[in-house]
C-alpha cells in the first residue's frame, strides 16, 4: 500500500456552481507537500498546504482536510470511459495503490510515510462541479450507482508526505462501517442511515441525519 501521487489543485473557473474558481483540477507534484490540519469549515482551506477549495460552503476543514482515491478505481473507469485518467483527475489529492478506499472504515487511521497520520471521516458526494468537470452527461447519477466514492480523511498528526510513500493502516475500528457504506446511505440507500451511528469518527452532520432517520 503506498501513494502512486500527491495532487495539489489549480485554479479554474467553475461555470457549473456559478463560483469564480474551483480547485477540482489537481495535479501530481515533485517533492514532499506539507500536511497540515485546516481548522472548521468556510475558509477555504483544506490539508495539503499549496491547496484549497472555493466552494467554501460544501468543500475543506478538518473533516474534508484530505481526499483519497484509489488507482484501481480510476483504472476500472477509464475502461468505462473510454479515456485515459490521469492521477488527481477526481480531484483526490492521493492517488493510492494497493490500499481498499471503499471499504475502509469511518475512523480507521493511516500512517503515510514516517510523520503523517490521517483518520478516514466520510465519503465523497459528487457535485455538479465534477459533472462538469468530467464532461460526461449524467456523471453523478453514473458516479451515485457505481458506490466508489472515495475517502475524506481529517488530519491527526501532520507532517510531509510525497510520492510513493508507504501507507500502512495503524488502527481499525471496532464496526462495519465503510466508506461505501455512508455513501450508499447518504444517497440512494436512506433506509441505511441509522447503521451509521455506531461509527464515533463520522462528521456531526452526518451523524444529525442518522439521528432524524431513526426518530422518524
Amino acid at each position: 500500500m503506498k501513494l502512486l501521487s500527491v495532487n495539489v489543485g489549480r485554479p479554474r473557473p467553475n461555470p457549473w456552481k456559478g463560483l469564480s474558481a474551483t480547485g477540482i483540477d489537481k495535479r501530481p507534484v515533485d517533492g514532499p507537500v506539507a500536511v497540515i490540519a485546516p481548522g472548521p469549515k468556510g475558509t477555504g482551506a483544506v490539508g495539503l498546504v499549496g491547496d484549497r477549495v472555493y466552494d467554501v460552503k460544501h468543500h475543506g476543514g478538518s473533516d474534508q482536510a484530505v481526499y483519497a482515491y484509489a488507482r484501481e478505481d480510476l483504472d476500472g473507469w477509464e475502461a468505462e470511459l473510454g479515456r485515459p485518467l490521469a492521477n488527481g483527475v477526481f480531484g483526490e489529492n492521493l492517488t493510492t495503490i494497493g490500499l481498499d478506499v471503499n471499504g475502509a472504515l469511518i475512523g480507521e487511521r493511516w500512517r503515510i510515510g514516517p510523520d503523517v497520520v490521517l483518520e478516514v471521516s466520510c465519503a465523497r458526494i459528487p457535485c455538479a462541479t465534477f459533472q462538469g468537470w468530467l464532461e460526461r452527461d449524467g456523471w453523478i447519477k453514473r458516479f451515485t450507482q457505481a458506490a466508489l466514492p472515495g475517502a475524506y480523511l481529517r488530519v491527526i498528526e501532520p507532517g510531509d508526505i510525497r510520492a510513493a510513500d508507504p501507507v500502512e493502516i495503524v488502527h481499525r475500528p471496532d464496526h462495519d462501517v465503510t466508506v461505501a457504506l455512508v455513501f450508499r446511505a447518504m444517497t440512494r440507500e436512506p433506509e441505511l442511515l441509522p447503521r451509521l451511528l455506531v461509527a464515533d469518527a463520522l462528521p456531526e452532520e452526518g451523524k444529525d441525519l442518522a439521528r432524524r432517520r431513526t426518530t422518524a
